[in-house]
């Protein structure tokens, strides 16, 4: 029975964990996917890659509004798709490679699941125990109650995040089901690619964890775009000569529709179950995450939990971060680095969610500070009244800041182009502690950037 000083289930974040202070630890990975994880393979980074693509199109589509008659743009999809993976892959393998070259690492391409503390058992029935074990397993795509739908099955058109973006060729139709940041990303993605789109909504806006001017405004721009059912639900899915039939239910009453391949984007499960954490005596609680503290311990001794599998953000910045919190606090137990314990600081945690336009935001919404009793004071800042939103001409982009009336940032709410990029000095600000006044008095704001949006929505708060 091969013993580990630290095993780790998961090669996305959990690869990162390897710092020199633990150089020469008999490490154990365990990874039965491709190395890298969601985010490398399946997740933000090819989806990002696709999206920059996407939105060239969709700009040269708006380019008359500024003057200018552009040609009308198509996407060449094996040759975007080939770029992609073949910088992805590469990573990935090479990964792998680099990991089993090492001397003191142990890689074993298998499923793992707990039997007991700090006792796994390999798909192959090898078992293996360490005195340390570092859970990264990350999430996999739910499908639905929908007989035909309960996930992925290329063969017949069904498909998840993880497998859509290496279609063969583009479907004529395509429905999605969804509303959340996943399947909104690759609604703009495959609409911008002249597939046509049916997105599938079961509340009445996109977006719904958003700013409400957000998510509306953002409901209304995709409506325009695609054909967006909100109120909506699949009944049933019948699957014939390489088409499927959909029933519908919304506010209408029944609906039947004809597709070409269909994307399941409702969400996401964490792995506890796939890796059986609470065979391990982990506690799971009851959305399926790991319990840890805020030193990422689990409630069992010598065993951590990082990323999706514990945390309800699903964000590989989020994961990365915890990340370093976990191979500090892992060199700290192994006796190679003597510190302080570190913990995790999650008050400001920013998301982006990369469709047409760009959504970027950290912190509570309007309505959830007032749910809390919160008193904070408002500012919206259109992009159309600063000289670059001119020159866009960009008619729907805002910023909306809130703060407490002495000027602490409590959150705000981004919409427009390079949204997850001008949000930065806030997300800056409200982690370091820096006031509304400091920020925009204290520095100068080039003139005419985009980055002003930010500069008059701290001006425009009415503090005290």
């Amino acid at each position: 029975m091969p013993h580990h000083e630290l095993i780790i289930i998961g090669s996305g974040s959990g690869n990162t964990l390897l710092t020199d202070h633990l150089d020469g630890v008999d490490v154990g990975i365990v990874e039965a996917g491709r190395f890298g994880g969601t985010c490398l393979n399946v997740g933000c980074i090819p989806t990002k890659m696709f999206v920059v693509p996407a939105d060239r199109i969709v700009e040269g589509q708006e380019a008359a509004r500024i003057g200018v008659d552009a040609p009308l743009a198509r996407a060449d999809w094996p040759a975007i798709r080939d770029r992609i993976f073949g910088r992805i892959d590469p990573i990935s393998t090479g990964g792998e490679e680099y990991r089993i070259s090492q001397p003191h690492v142990t890689v074993y391409p298998h499923e793992a699941r707990f039997t007991g503390e700090r006792r796994l058992r390999l798909e192959t029935g090898e078992e293996l125990t360490a005195d340390h074990i570092v859970v990264a397993a990350g999430s996999r795509a739910r499908g639905l109650s929908v007989p035909g739908l309960e996930g992925a099955d290329p063969s017949r058109g069904v498909h998840t995040s993880d497998t859509v973006m290496r279609l063969d060729a583009l479907p004529q139709r395509m429905v999605i089901v969804g509303g959340g940041f996943v399947a909104c990303e690759f609604a703009h993605v495959f609409a911008a690619f002249g597939v046509e789109v049916t997105q599938v909504q079961r509340s009445a806006v996109l977006l719904t964890h958003e700013e409400s001017e957000v998510s509306h405004t953002y409901t209304q721009l995709s409506s325009e775009r695609l054909d967006l059912r909100l109120e909506t639900v699949v009944t049933t899915a019948e699957y014939a000569d390489r088409t499927w039939s959909l029933t519908l239910e919304g506010p209408d009453g029944t609906d039947s529709m004809q597709t070409d391949a269909v994307l399941l984007a409702v969400g996401r499960t964490p792995n506890s179950d796939r890796v059986a954490a609470s065979a391990g005596g982990l506690e799971v609680d009851k959305d399926g995450l790991i319990v840890v503290d805020d030193e990422l311990r689990t409630t069992v001794p010598g065993v951590w939990a990082l990323g999706d599998v514990c945390s309800p953000h699903q964000l590989k910045h989020v994961a990365n971060h915890e990340a370093r919190i976990v191979a500090h606090n892992l060199a700290v137990a192994l006796g190679r680095l003597d510190a302080p314990p570190q913990r995790l600081d999650d008050r400001v945690v920013p998301h982006g969610v990369f469709g047409y336009p760009q959504i970027a935001a950290f912190g509570p919404t309007r309505a959830q500070l007032a749910d809390d009793g919160v008193e904070f004071v408002s500012y919206t800042q259109r992009f159309s009244d600063v000289a670059y939103g001119w020159a866009m001409e960009d008619p729907t982009g805002l910023l909306t800041v809130h703060a407490t009336r002495s000027g602490e940032i409590l959150a705000a709410h981004c919409l427009g182009p390079h949204a997850s990029t001008v949000i930065q000095p806030l997300i800056q600000a409200a982690s370091l502690g820096n006031t509304a006044e400091q920020v925009a008095r204290g520095q100068y704001w080039i003139h005419p950037a985009l980055a002003e949006v930010v500069e008059n929505a701290l001006l425009g708060l009415d503090l005290d």
